[in-house]
Parts: C-alpha cells; structure tokens; sequence
C-alpha cells in the first residue's frame, strides 16, 4: 500500500465483511483485525487515526462484551482516536452505550458503503481538524495570535488582516459582539508590530464613570480637582512607544471624543488642568461591540472621530456564525483545563458535541470558554457531557437517535461543505468525496440541494 494512503483499521471476524469492506475502502490503506489481540497490535503498529470496530467479537460474536472492552483498550492506547462501532440492526442501545465510552460515532448494519464512507470520511476530516488545533496549543507561546483559535474562513480572514496590518502605524477598529475576542486580536497586533516589546495599555471606556475617563486617559496635575494630591500621567502616556487599546469606545462621551479626536491628529495630550502640551508616540487600537455608523447617525458618536479611527477595520464574527469553530475551540478549552486541574477528562460525549454546535452561544467565545472550564471542575463521569457544560440538549436540538436521521445529516452536510470548497463544481466535489458524478447528482436531487449551494 502507499504510505500516501490514510491507515484505517477494521476489526471484524467476519471474513465476508472484510472483504466488502477491503473493497469499499480500496482508496485508504486497510489494515484488518479479527479479535481484540490483533486489532491492539495493529494500532500499536502502524497508528492509524480512524478505525471502524465491530462491536460482536470473539470470543463474544453474540454479545458486546468483547466488543466494548476493544474500544476502551484502544482509547486509553490512543486517546485522539476515531472509533465507529459497527452494531447490528436496530440495536441502538449498544451503539449508544458505545458513544458513551467514548466511540466517535455509530453505524447499523446492513451497510450501505456510500454512507459508510462518507462517517468515515468525516471522521478522518475531524481528526485533522483536531491536530491542527493541538499543534496550534503546542506552539501558542510563540504564535503571533496567542490564544485566537480560527478554522473558518472568516476569521482566518481576520488574522490575516491583522497580520497585515501589525507592521504600520495605521490606527485599526476591531467590531464585534462582546466575548468574540477583540482583546486578543488587538494584543496579536501589538505583538506582530515593531512596538511588541513596549507597553501594551488597555482601557474600558465602558467601565470607568464619565467624570473620571478623562483624566484616566489624559491624566491630571497636582491640584486640579479635589484629591489631585500629585501630578499623574494618564494612559495615553503610559502607552508611549507601544500600542494603547481603548475597548468599547462607542461608550465614550461627546465631549471626551472631542478630546480624543485632537489628539488622534496632533499627536500630543494636555492633562486635565495643564496647559503644557506632551507629545506621545502611541499606536491606537479601538474596538466596540455597538454599530457607530447608528450611533452617529443618533448623535452619540461623532462622524469625524469614526473615520479616524477606522483607517483600518476588521469585523470579527460572532460565535453562532462560524461553522465548526465552536466545537474545536471546546475540545481546545478542554484539553487546556484538563490539564490544568490534573482531570483525566479528554472528550465531550456525542450529546454534548450537539449541543456545543448548536447553542446560539450569545456570550461568544467567553461564555464557551467559562462553560468548559466550569464543566472540568463538575463532571463526574469519564467525558464532559450537555449537562456537565448547562446546555439544554433538547432545548438546542437533542442528538437524533434515529439512524436514517443521522444519515441523512451527514449526507447533507457534507454535500454543501464540498460544493461551499469547490466553488459549485460538481467533478471537483464529486472526486473529494470518492464518489461519482452520478450518484453526486442523486444525493443533490435527495437532498434538494441546488448546484448553487
């Protein structure tokens, strides 16, 4: 076999079945298993990433006693792997029992290859997907975007933006809704620029009372107001030769604005009661959850002030709109926190992987992130589940537990992702899924699915 070929293992005793699917797989490098000794020597082996497992083996063919104890003996070799289990027709109980200790996914025999492919298929894509995220962790001391984890397009597109953009002087507006991450692109700028080894100094608009912002921000002279017992720079000082982060800015006053607006085009601060002014070399970042262009249109922020921070801007999503981050973020945030807490917690069961991708997740990244650490300190069995992290399973779409319906998903899904990569081509999309264009255009016609998709 190529070394080029991704390594599946089978283990089935069934000699007619491995032939079915040593066939069915002929684009994969098959590597075949008849019992638990042999399939622990495979995986040890040769390591492959996924491995679709009969759950009635000998010596227990009738049962899935020896089925069940192959699994848990191949998860804690290799924790990262992908496991199908094979069950026979509708013995759903089993095959749940199976997720539960920690099987990536099911199928009911009889087999249909076409739908078989594509579990295994999507299995292999998700083991990818999670690698890249643990080289990701594994060299996040170093990264330029320390902590900013992105698969979909989008946001890729936004780090790409801010890669770009660090090495200027060009002041950047970050928009999005609270908890998408804004502080840490922000930081990521800093640190790609030629200011990263000086201050980085940020400062909630939001959070500091009217009366007390400007001189936050400006600072003051001794004797100005009452309590000014010393003269004290204020941050835009603090920030000279660096990068200065004013969050939520839509927040901020009129009458400070105005403030700010002179000194974005001079260059110098005047402290609440001086009249000296200071010169600052500083390098502003704004961000803000609120759409200006509505609150200038209210007169609550003013036009002038907006195209001057906004010389360079980047919208970041929000969580809900970022297909397939939610999921791997979690399994990051986990693996973090597990560590962290010494907790042998390594995965989400399948219920809880429904929930955390179709959670709306208004708070974002944040409200992900507080949930997964909360849900390591809580969880009390060997994986997190929908309860564990206070998500409302049925609430968000509880995972289908009828067969044909989990098909019919993994079908649908991965026609549309495929045409979303190909552009619509159909030749190009048919190939990545192994399949041909005819039964493509079948599987289209079953789903409705328009060539335009």
């Amino acid at each position: 076999m190529s070394e080029d070929k991704k390594a599946l293992l089978i283990v089935e005793d069934d000699t007619g079945l491995q032939s079915q699917l040593k066939w069915c797989f002929e684009g994969y490098n098959v590597l075949i298993a008849e019992d638990r000794e042999s399939a622990i020597a495979e995986l040890r082996r040769n390591e492959p990433k996924v491995v679709l497992q009969d759950l009635g083996l000998p010596p227990d063919p009738e049962g899935v006693s020896e089925g069940m104890a192959t699994l848990q003996q191949m998860l804690s070799i290799t924790p990262d792997i992908k496991v199908i289990v094979v069950t026979g027709n509708a013995d759903t109980d089993n095959a749940v029992r199976a997720v539960g200790h920690g099987a990536y996914d099911f199928y009911q025999k009889p087999l249909d290859t076409e739908v078989l492919q594509l579990i295994v298929q999507r299995a292999f894509s998700m083991w990818e997907l999670e690698e890249e995220n643990r080289l990701l962790l594994a060299r996040n001391a170093s990264s330029p975007l320390e902590g900013f984890i992105a698969t979909s397009d989008k946001v890729i597109q936004v780090c790409r933006l801010i890669e770009k953009v660090a090495p200027t002087t060009a002041t950047t507006l970050l928009l999005g809704e609270s908890g998408t991450g804004k502080e840490l692109l922000a930081r990521a700028l800093h640190n790609l620029s030629p200011r990263a080894s000086e201050a980085f100094v940020a400062i909630n608009c939001a959070a500091i009372p009217e009366n007390l912002l400007e001189s936050e921000l400006f600072g003051y002279e001794k004797g100005s107001f009452t309590g000014a017992a010393k003269t004290t720079p204020g941050k835009i000082e603090f920030a000279n030769d660096g990068t200065l982060f004013l969050d939520e800015i839509g927040d901020m006053p009129l009458a400070l604005q105005a403030k700010l607006l002179r000194f974005l085009q001079e260059r110098t601060v005047e402290r609440v009661g001086g009249r000296k002014e200071i010169p600052v070399d500083v390098r502003v970042v704004c961000a803000t959850n609120q759409d200006l262009k509505v609150a200038i249109a209210d007169n609550r922020f003013r036009e002038d002030l907006y195209y001057r921070i906004s010389e360079v801007t980047a919208a970041i999503p929000p969580l809900r709109d970022r297909p397939g981050d939610a999921v791997v973020m979690a399994r990051a945030f986990l693996q973090e926190n597990a560590a962290k807490q010494s907790s042998p917690l390594r995965n989400f069961t399948q219920g809880a992987l429904q929930a955390i991708e179709t959670h709306e997740w208004p708070g974002n990244v944040r409200e992900l992130e507080n949930k997964v650490k909360s849900a390591v300190i809580m969880a009390e069995g060997k994986q997190v589940t929908a309860a564990d992290l206070g998500l409302d399973v049925a609430g968000t779409g509880s995972y289908p537990m009828n067969l044909r319906a989990v098909r019919l998903e993994a079908e649908r899904r991965a026609l549309t992702q495929v045409l979303t990569i190909t552009d619509g081509n159909i030749s190009k999309a048919a190939e990545l899924l192994g399949i041909t264009r005819p039964t493509f255009y079948n599987l289209m016609q079953k789903h409705d699915i328009t060539e335009t998709a």
